[in-house]
């Protein structure tokens, strides 16, 4: 695989997927070569690979301009230690910080070292993610007293929000450095659902497996499950059925669906439309009953499986679901004509939470958030894995980079999934459903990448000689994004928060596993 100048000695794991393993230097310099050619870091997480006589491993996933490039080094046993990266892609700060809260491997040279993930939950001289560590301690309760940024100056003041809200919404913390209600910092402290999810992996079988990464973030149950699924497919060699892949690319834009209606209703709340919430949740009420009615669940929680998908749909299923999603286009365009003429609403959507392209490149913004400040990034144009190999997706973007783009993306996907949903209906082929997985007899590695609606899951998953799980990292674009809503909040007031944060509606549980 080439990369600027160097062939970089990747191979081919999948469609648009390449392997490798290099030297610490190596993956620094590879870093480099990828930011140069325009390319992200994707991912980064670390694994304890001493049981396989491999010390430790830190692994990196690059979005490139030929798919992307799963890459891991070797570290050594007494001091896991290999280059930072967040230098070179400020996203990357998080990630290392996480992956020395669970597995004592240092990013050398990192400006910021402070914890991320221990919230005293552990003492600090043992990682939840060593294959030695004792999951039935009880917890350190030691003091926390996590170190803040500071600003200081005449007439400035903080503002804690949370990590308990008034709404039934997950935890985190917001600290704002005000002067009056203008906003001159924004520092975010997540990692309150750290539930052990990597942990709870090891020793599973691979069909629990699933189940449980479809529960990484409930609302990309669909996305993280499908990912999951072919890193496990790819790991064992296993071919998916032509009608369950149909199936999957149906389920994604169902999901799709489901999660821009709520949003687009909870930005009209946001803002004192009342009327907007209530309309599409309702249409989002009626999208979820429907997906009850024909796949078993509102959700269509484990409805992808290895091997294939667990719910078929029939003609009239199909007609269903063709004649709601024609209603549901109808209604939402109306519904936008309503939002485009409602002042007060573009008044506060406008030149509100401005990302700039430069910046969100520089700070690897992805997914829909990313589209509406100018990155064109969608896995299902670009890299299409089947069967968006055979549809054309027309991708949204924005420039403007605010609240009122990244609403117009989500009207334009809304559009977009209901198209595809139909030609999906008239182009499904028949076949069976789900092909049985290999038996495995030595340690294997796969790699899953799907464009959720957030934005790109990618799911690392290793399977030893025994058939179980021995290491699975799902990776939710929130990772990336988190970092830049501090960015998109600078200069604005604090009332516009709750709207600003709504317009990204990024995941705590995904990030915090």
């Amino acid at each position: 695989m080439k990369i600027g100048e160097h062939d970089w000695n990747l191979a081919p794991l999948g469609k648009y997927i390449w392997r490798g393993r290099m030297e610490t230097g190596q993956l620094l310099a590879l870093a480099r070569a990828v930011k140069d050619e325009g390319g992200q870091l994707v991912a980064l997480w670390g694994s304890d690979d001493r049981h396989l006589d491999a010390g430790f491993c830190i692994h990196a996933a690059f979005l490139t301009s030929a798919g992307l490039a799963w890459v891991s080094s070797t570290l050594s046993v007494d001091n896991p230690a290999y280059p930072d990266l967040a230098h070179i892609f400020p996203q990357a700060d998080r990630m290392q910080r996480a992956t020395f809260d669970l597995l004592g491997i240092r990013a050398e040279g990192a400006a910021d070292e402070r914890k991320w993930l221990r919230h005293g939950a552990w003492q600090e001289t043992t990682f939840p993610l060593r294959k030695d560590f004792d999951t039935g301690q009880p917890p350190a309760h030691e003091l926390d007293a996590y170190p803040f940024i500071r600003v200081q100056g005449d007439g400035v003041h903080e503002i804690p929000v949370g990590p308990v809200h008034a709404g039934t919404i997950e935890p985190g913390h917001f600290r704002f450095s005000i002067i009056g209600d203008r906003v001159l910092k924004l520092e975010e402290r997540l990692g309150y659902t750290h539930k052990g999810t990597e942990k709870r992996f090891e020793g599973m079988d691979l069909d629990a497996g699933a189940r449980l990464a479809g529960r990484v973030s409930g609302d990309s149950h669909t996305a993280i499950a499908w990912a999951y699924c072919m890193a496990v497919e790819t790991a064992t060699g296993c071919s998916v059925p032509e009608r369950a892949l149909w199936l999957r690319a149906l389920f994604l834009e169902i999901e799709r669906v489901a999660n821009h209606l709520g949003d687009l209703g909870y930005l009209g709340n946001d803002v004192a439309l009342s009327f907007g919430f209530m309309q599409f949740w309702r249409l989002r009420e009626d999208w979820l009953r429907v997906s009850a009615r024909l796949f078993g669940h509102r959700y269509l929680f484990d409805r992808i499986v290895p091997g294939g998908v667990a719910a078929d749909l029939d003609d009239a299923g199909c007609a269903v679901l063709g004649t709601l999603a024609d209603r549901i286009e109808a209604e939402v365009r109306e519904l936008k004509t309503i939002y485009d003429e409602h002042a007060g609403l573009q008044d506060r959507f406008a030149n509100t939470g401005i990302v700039k392209p430069d910046m969100a490149a520089r700070l690897g913004l992805t997914g829909l958030a990313g589209r509406a400040s100018a990155q064109a990034w969608d896995a299902r144009v670009q890299f299409p894995q089947p069967p968006y190999d055979q549809l054309e997706v027309d991708m949204a973007t924005q420039r403007q980079g605010d609240v009122l783009a990244r609403a117009e993306v989500r009207f334009a996907e809304v559009y977009e999934s209901l198209r595809l949903i139909r030609e999906i209906l008239t182009r499904m082929p028949e076949g069976e459903l789900r092909a049985p997985l290999k038996p495995m007899h030595a340690v294997c590695e796969g790699l899953g990448w799907v464009e959720g609606w957030r934005g790109e899951i990618v799911v690392a998953a290793r399977i030893g000689a025994d058939g179980k799980l021995d290491r699975v990292h799902p990776h939710d674009p929130s990772w990336q994004n988190w970092p830049t809503l501090e960015v998109g909040m600078l200069g604005n007031i604090v009332p516009d928060f709750p709207l600003i944060n709504k317009s990204f509606n990024l995941s705590y549980s995904g990030q915090d596993l």
